[in-house]
């Protein structure tokens, strides 16, 4: 089935407003999690946060085009997507109703069920990206749809992680005996070179520490990193995602800030020098004017 798609502005993720994928995933929710499509809808977003779970995610109802990495997918009918935390990720639908579910668990789960982290490395279906996408013929649509029941089913029971673990096993088996792998097409010029960007500020983001403190911080020096001028990786930016660069930077240290000042026992000092500020009231300043709370606050607000 042939569709023009018009991939104008695609709103960051924020499955609560007040939340960052981070610090929610991190914090404020249990290992593992079973949403129906249905219910919550899977809207517009772009997801480049380093994130700390595993994402499977199977569309049923409403089509699209979904981007994982550098491919691009029409999606039409029933799809599985293996997602890796590191993966980044766009969904824009196009038309129809949402239905299917997805699920999240936490790296920490995986290494509490060893059968199933042997299961996930042995598949390899969330590594491998010829894999990771793949298409469910109607034949075998109930089945699926009934893994999925049961693993919903399962949320807040005795012993119910335990079996949804069992659920994923047979589950990614299911699906890699298919082998249904959809071919993608290559998402263009632009989504590399904000691929690229994404990529660099995680590489960036994810090695802070106060003693090996952020080195690119402001959109010249990001466009400079990767050999573009700053107005056209702001213009490109800012038509796929409907944020700037330098919006994008900002929003990724907050998460940052948040997630040092609930995992970690750093002092202010550290975590300011940390990620990039010559000082502490400064970073004082840039909390309080993007979250309303100074970080001290913060940090006690939340662990109370």
């Amino acid at each position: 089935m042939k569709s023009t798609i018009d991939l104008k502005a695609i709103d960051q993720l924020r499955n609560f407003p007040d939340l960052t994928p981070i610090y929610r995933e991190a914090h404020n929710s249990p290992p593992i999690r079973v949403f129906n499509r249905a219910i919550e809808d899977c809207r517009n977003y772009l997801s480049a946060n380093r994130r700390d779970f595993y994402k499977i995610l199977m569309i049923t109802g409403g089509e699209g085009v979904f981007t994982l990495g550098l491919n691009k997918y029409l999606i039409n009918a029933p799809t599985i997507f293996f997602i890796h935390p590191h993966d980044i990720i766009s969904w824009q639908k196009t038309s129809g109703e949402s239905a299917g579910y997805y699920l999240l668990f936490k790296r920490d789960f995986i290494n509490h069920h060893p059968l199933l982290k042997t299961t996930l490395e042995r598949l390899g279906l969330f590594k491998d990206k010829s894999k990771s996408v793949i298409w469910i013929e109607d034949k075998d649509l109930p089945g699926f749809n009934r893994l999925w029941e049961s693993m919903y089913n399962e949320q807040g029971n005795e012993l119910g992680y335990d079996a949804i673990q069992a659920y994923i096993q047979l589950l990614m088996i299911e699906s890699a005996r298919k082998s249904n792998y959809l071919i993608p097409e290559h998402t263009g010029e632009e989504y590399d070179h904000i691929h690229r960007f994404f990529g660099l500020l995680e590489e960036e983001v994810s090695q802070i520490n106060y003693e090996n403190p952020i080195r690119l911080r402001t959109a010249q020096e990001f466009a400079m990193s990767l050999n573009l001028h700053p107005n056209y990786l702001n213009r490109i930016l800012k038509k796929r995602t409907g944020q700037n660069v330098s919006t994008h930077i900002k929003g990724r240290l907050l998460d940052e800030c948040k997630a040092l000042l609930l995992q970690t026992t750093w002092t202010l000092e550290q975590i300011s020098y940390a990620v990039g500020f010559s000082d502490q009231p400064n970073f004082n300043f840039f909390f309080k004017k993007n979250t309303g709370y100074t970080p001290n606050a913060f940090r006690k607000g939340i662990l109370q």
